[in-house]
């Protein structure tokens, strides 16, 4: 039996094998971890579902396979473990289409015994209807069929699907398809820059190193040429005085329990409470708690944040689902537990997919001000500034120094409209300069 290449997410189309635990002649047993493998966002190891002996191994370490296809045989008893040529293709009969039930045969009796013994007719390319997640069903009003990974990848690039052509079976619309179609607001032409040998003449005889895309770097490489194409960003900047907030930080973390050898249980940072306060602004602006999803807007009850985390080569996101309800403590142990298993290449693909909007804080490094790229489908990211001594006037009439911190937020025009971003803004800035009315 074929043992097929896993999809961790559902715009993963490849994984590269890092690593195989077995070799050719081992015998398995279900649940032992067959092979490692790593995609641009995650690694994981897969293990078997049915035992046997290992016979065959398709894809060497270091080589990237696509999803579904064969990296490995088992043979399970009766067969010979030796590899074996792969059969020959024949043609796979398609059963006719099954009528609909009718309202009157619903309350039909009909014999256990024929139920029983009736052949399932089933045709592979009959209508599936796909979840409302994936922004539609699986038929067009034009009676062309498409993938639910397909639609969520026109709906992300902003490609108008009516004007894709299908080469899937009977015209149906796939991933490719859409990798090769344009995004309509481009005018039909990316961009993509100078070629690799356009550049490369350019510094003849000049010393250096050619360093390979890999996976992830590839990604966003081309996920963030493609937003700034096709996401007509704009960006609102607000000073926010964080005195208070700095205060009430200082002073939870004076509050915490300690064990026998003085260990605080917790130590909040200023990103646990801008996570907080960013959280409570979308709850305070609810039309802002949005995405695009190419021919509607969804919005959410809840504010599921992303939070970029730097990695070796690249950064990835990964979702506090729910964080208006969640306590700073609760915020504090969550990111740092995402972020760890982030650089460490562990999440799950349900913890970094999604989210409504987005933080990118680079304070720690010195940055005072910067704007993000808006990661599709999002609508917004604020990005966070470093927090410095700023001098403002008093009430009095003279000068005064404050804590001040610097954000910037990154809106897409189509989901979110200047004085909507405005509000959504100033609501941030409330919650930070009145700091508990964020837990409140």
């Amino acid at each position: 039996m074929d043992v097929l290449m896993p999809q961790l997410g559902e715009t993963v189309a490849e994984g590269k094998i890092v690593k195989w635990f077995v070799k050719p002649g081992d015998a398995i047993k279900p649940g032992d971890n067959l092979f490692e493998i790593e995609t641009d966002k995650t690694s994981m190891e897969v293990p078997a579902t049915f035992g046997g002996t290992l016979s065959d191994i398709h894809f060497s370490v270091g080589e990237t396979a696509k999803v579904g296809a064969s990296v490995a045989t088992i043979a399970v008893a009766g067969e010979s473990a030796a590899p074996k040529a792969a059969p020959a293709a024949t043609p796979v009969p398609i059963a006719p289409h099954t009528p609909p039930v009718t309202p009157a045969q619903i309350g039909a009796h009909v014999p256990v015994a024929a139920v029983a013994s009736a052949p399932i007719k089933m045709d592979m390319y009959n209508e599936v209807r796909s979840p409302a997640r994936n922004f539609g069903p699986a038929k067009l009003s034009s009676g062309t069929f498409i993938t639910p990974l397909a639609r969520r990848l026109a709906s992300e690039r902003g490609i108008d699907i009516s004007r894709v052509a299908g080469s899937g079976p009977h015209g149906r619309i796939v991933a490719g398809d859409i990798e090769k179609a344009q995004p309509a607001s481009s005018g039909g032409v990316m961009v993509t820059g100078a070629s690799f040998a356009q550049v490369k003449a350019l510094y003849d005889g000049v010393d250096h190193v050619e360093v390979p895309l890999d996976g992830m770097r590839a990604t966003i490489a081309k996920r963030l040429v493609e937003a700034k194409q096709t996401i007509p960003h704009f960006y609102l900047t607000a000073d926010i005085e964080i005195g208070r907030l700095m205060a009430m930080r200082e002073e939870a973390n004076m509050a915490a329990p300690k064990d026998r050898d003085g260990n605080a249980a917790f130590k909040l940072s200023l990103n646990d409470f801008i996570i907080k306060a960013w959280a409570a602004a979308l709850q305070r602006i609810p039309a802002a708690n949005a995405v695009w999803a190419g021919d509607r807007i969804l919005r959410f009850t809840h504010s599921d944040i992303g939070i970029a985390v730097a990695l070796d080569g690249g950064l990835i996101t990964p979702v506090i689902r729910n964080a208006e309800q969640k306590s700073l403590t609760a915020i504090s142990v969550e990111i740092r537990d995402l972020a760890e298993r982030a650089r460490a290449k562990k999440l799950k693909a349900n913890e970094y997919q999604g989210g409504a909007s987005a933080i990118s804080n680079l304070g720690m490094y010195g940055v005072r001000e910067f704007s993000a790229i808006i990661n599709p489908p999002h609508a917004t990211i604020l990005a966070v500034g470093a927090s410095r001594r700023a001098p403002v006037e008093a009430e009095d009439g003279g000068v005064k120094f404050v804590s001040v911190m610097t954000a910037t937020l990154s809106c897409d025009h189509r989901v979110v409209d200047g004085a909507l971003g405005a509000e959504l803004l100033a609501a941030f800035k409330n919650f930070c300069e009145s700091p508990v009315t964020a837990l409140i």
